[in-house]
């Protein structure tokens, strides 16, 4: 699965994308124009977003859609934070004898 990440388009990955928001849209019941309202993009945006037609979403544009659909927590899995690596961890030890 990793791989098959990296050998695709970044073009291709939003499209991606586009198509998983929408099964997430409709499984939570909600449709493109209550979307619309809730986020403040317009439906033509959500739809082609959705059908793979747009790939230039932006990031701000995103996270509205991903609000909207009351997923904004999805956000953490993008980046999510990092461990405190061993040697801080080790440097903090260090310091405390």
């Amino acid at each position: 699965m990793y791989n098959e990440l990296y050998e695709q388009s970044g073009n291709e990955l939003i499209r991606q994308l586009g198509k998983r928001y929408s099964d997430y849209r409709k499984r939570m019941g909600y449709s493109q124009k209550e979307v619309s309202e809730k986020s403040g993009l317009s439906v033509f945006t959500i739809s082609t977003f959705e059908n793979g037609y747009s790939t230039g979403v932006t990031l701000a544009s995103l996270i509205k859609l991903l609000r909207a659909i009351d997923s904004l927590d999805e956000i953490e899995k993008l980046l999510p934070e990092l461990p405190q690596s061993p040697r801080n961890l080790f440097k903090k030890q260090q310091k405390g004898k």
